[in-house]
């Protein structure tokens, strides 16, 4: 089969299929937290090597779960050092993709820069060419990169909105499609200012987009709901997707629910109950009923 007809096969499933996506792209800082959540402490590993080796066996514990799958998961975003490795023999991408019908993103930020102007851009991201080719090899349809937006500074947001599109831009130019994250802080005193700025913002760079580009948005649960309806049924934007930020899974579900269009893109929510000492049977079925839960929202 092409690859041609594999991305336009993924693109169709990202478009009209119902579900949600699965973020499984901590990366070296928050690592030690998800493990630490996962039952696993921090003594289990003496460097970075074998702390990603465990984190790998819990990533393959999660995708191998008879309950992820394409039937209720779009699309599963990984950490570089996850698409490099193999589950079950297969390059982690390929995995997904003809075991499980799951379309696989790659995380491509390099973490957070200082706060400036009540946000944060992304670090500069020097190899970004070689691995968007790397990616490109490995099967990956898209990526994802993320910034933060913690005040409603109309420079600040303007700038955050700039930068990924600038990125997104470089992406879209080898043929992956961007996921364009930058995400209000659930916690910032002016979060509803700060969602209205970023909506006009994003509309700017959404209209400068040339014809026949598309991106994705990841964007925090808006505190108004559907006040991001304009992005879900924009032309130039193939999904509206909304990380769960903090909230509880119960709180991320209730606040996806009131969207129309959104979907999903949980991280800890989804995780958030999976334990290493589980049996195959517990996990199993702590998984599913995360799964369930969060299809729902999304599908509401």
């Amino acid at each position: 089969m092409s690859t041609h007809s594999v991305h336009d096969q993924q693109q169709q499933q990202m478009k009209t299929h119902p579900g949600f996506i699965a973020a499984l792209d901590q990366s070296g800082g928050s690592t030690p937290k998800a493990l630490h959540q996962y039952g696993i402490k921090e003594g289990a590993w003496s460097n970075d090597n074998e702390m990603f080796a465990v984190v790998h066996q819990m990533r393959t514990r999660i995708i191998t779960s008879p309950g992820f799958s394409g039937k209720r998961i779009l699309a599963a975003i990984l950490f570089e050092d996850t698409m490099n490795r193999d589950i079950a023999g297969k390059p982690t991408g390929d995995y997904l993709w003809s075991e499980k019908h799951v379309v696989p993103f790659l995380k491509v930020d390099k973490g957070l820069a200082s706060e400036q102007d009540g946000v944060q851009l992304m670090k500069p991201m020097p190899g970004l060419a070689a691995l968007l080719d790397t990616a490109k090899k490995k099967g990956m349809f898209g990526t994802k990169m993320r910034s933060v937006i913690k005040l409603a500074n109309e420079q600040g947001i303007a700038d955050v909105v700039q930068q990924q599109f600038d990125v997104a831009k470089q992406i879209l130019a080898k043929g992956l499609i961007p996921i364009v994250e930058p995400e209000v802080s659930i916690k910032s005193p002016q979060r509803e200012a700060a969602d209205r700025i970023l909506l006009a913002e994003i509309l700017k760079q959404l209209d400068a987009l040339e014809g026949g580009q598309c991106v994705m948005l990841k964007l925090t649960i808006p505190s108004e709901p559907n006040l991001f309806a304009p992005l879900v049924n924009h032309p130039k934007v193939l999904k509206v997707v909304a990380l769960s930020g903090g909230f509880s899974r119960d709180e991320a579900c209730t606040e996806l629910a009131k969207n129309q269009g959104m979907i999903a893109s949980f991280s800890r929510a989804l995780l958030s109950d999976l334990k290493d000492d589980m049996s195959d049977d517990e996990f199993d079925t702590a998984l599913g009923k995360a799964i369930d839960e969060i299809y729902e929202a999304s599908v509401a």
